[in-house]
C-alpha cells in the first residue's frame, strides 16, 4: 500500500502509529541482543506502509534503521529471509545501490519478534527521491542504469519466483463482501459503496490479469526489487540507494519498470506493454482487495485510515500506467 501520489508499484505510504504489539523498549532490547550491544535509544519513524521503522542511536557509532515486518498474507519468516538474503548477496557482489539488511551477531538477517520479525540496515543520510513519478532526466538515467545492472546479474541462490498474487475468485469475494453494510468505522460504508460500484470493472481486470500472468511464463525472468517507486529511493552524496528489499523475486523485468514507464521512459527501457499491464493490474487488484479487508474490519478513522481510503478510491478510478496505444518515450 502506498501514499496517494506515489507511483503504483506494489505494496508505501506513511504509518503514523507505532505497532501496538511491539514497544520501543522491546525493539531496543532486540537490537542490543542481536546487532549492537551499545545501542542507546530508538525512535519510531512515520515512514513506510505495512512495515514499521525506527531510528536506532548507537553509542559513538553510525545509526541503524530498524524495520518490523508483520507476517501474514504477503510475508512469512521464510519468504522474508529469502528476499533479504538475496538483497544481502546483491550488495556483497558489488551492487552498491542495494541498501541491504545487516546480519546479526549470529549471521541472521531477521529476528522473530511479536507478530513478525525485526531487521536492521545501515542508516544512510539522504533525501527521499520523490512522492510520485521520476521528475528529472538525471534521476531517470540513474534508475535506468541501476536497474539494467540489477536485471543482468546472476540471481542469488534461494530467491523465490513471482507467482500471481490475485486469484480468479477476487471478483466473487468482493461481491460477497459488499452485500452487507460495513458499520465498521467512519470509512466503512464509503469504501463498500465505492467497491460495489466498480465490481464489473474489477472482474474484467482480474480476467485480463490471469491471461497476462500465463503469458509471463514465456518472458525472460530476472532478479527484481519489486517496489522501485521513488519513496523507496534515497538520494545520497554517493548516488541513489534503493531501500525496502522485502519483495525481491525472480520475475519479468517490467516488475521494476513502472516508475520509469509512468515518467515517460517506457520506450527507452524497451518495456513490454503486456508485462507492464500485468504488474499494473496486479498492484491495482491487490490494493483493492487489501483495502476491502481493511475497511470491512473495525477501524477508528486514524491518519492511516484516511490515507488508505484515498488509496482505495484512486485504485478504483485511476487510468492505467501506460496505454500501448500511446507509448511513452521521453528522453529519447
Amino acid at each position: 500500500m502506498r501514499h496517494p501520489g506515489e507511483p503504483t508499484t506494489t505494496n508505501v505510504s506513511t504509518v503514523h502509529e507505532a505497532p501496538p504489539e511491539l514497544t520501543d523498549v522491546e525493539v531496543l532490547a532486540v537490537v542490543r541482543a542481536a546487532w549492537r550491544v551499545d545501542a542507546t535509544r530508538v525512535e519510531h519513524l512515520a515512514v513506510g506502509f505495512g512495515a514499521h521503522h525506527w531510528r536506532v542511536d548507537v553509542g559513538d557509532g553510525p545509526r541503524l534503521f530498524a524495520t518490523y515486518d508483520r507476517f501474514g498474507k504477503r510475508h512469512s519468516l521464510e519468504s522474508l529471509t529469502a528476499a533479504y538474503t538475496g538483497a544481502r548477496q546483491l550488495a556483497e557482489n558489488g551492487l552498491e545501490f542495494v541498501l541491504a539488511p545487516l546480519p546479526t551477531h549470529a549471521g541472521r538477517l531477521l529476528v522473530p519478534v511479536a507478530a513478525g520479525a525485526l531487521s536492521c540496515s545501515p542508516w544512510v543520510d539522504g533525501r527521499v527521491v520523490g512522492e510520485g513519478p521520476i521528475g528529472d532526466p538525471e534521476t531517470a538515467a540513474a534508475n535506468i542504469a541501476d536497474l539494467a545492472r540489477l536485471h543482468a546479474v546472476d540471481p542469488p541462490v534461494g530467491v523465490l519466483s513471482w507467482s500471481p498474487v490475485v486469484g480468479s475468485g477476487v471478483g466473487d469475494r468482493l461481491a460477497g463482501l459488499v452485500t452487507s453494510a460495513w458499520t465498521t468505522g467512519p470509512y466503512g460504508e464509503s469504501a463498500r459503496r465505492a467497491i460495489a460500484g466498480r465490481l464489473t470493472e474489477i472482474e474484467g481486470w482480474a480476467a485480463r490479469y490471469l491471461v497476462l500472468a500465463e503469458a509471463a511464463a514465456d518472458r525472460r525472468w530476472v532478479i527484481t526489487h519489486g517496489e522501485t517507486h521513488t519513496r523507496n529511493q534515497l538520494m545520497t552524496p554517493d548516488g541513489i540507494r534503493f531501500v525496502d528489499w522485502e519483495s525481491v523475486k525472480l520475475a519479468p523485468r517490467e516488475r521494476d519498470l513502472s516508475t520509469l514507464v509512468q515518467a515517460g521512459y517506457g520506450v527507452r527501457v524497451n518495456a513490454d506493454p503486456a508485462m507492464v499491464e500485468l504488474f499494473d493490474l496486479e498492484w491495482r487488484l491487490a490494493e483493492i482487495a487489501d483495502y476491502a479487508d481493511w475497511f470491512a474490519s473495525p477501524h477508528t478513522g486514524t491518519a492511516d485510515d484516511r490515507i488508505a481510503h484515498g488509496g482505495l478510491l484512486e485504485e478504483l478510478h485511476r487510468g492505467p500506467w501506460w496505454s500501448p496505444a500511446r507509448p511513452s518515450g521521453a528522453a529519447t
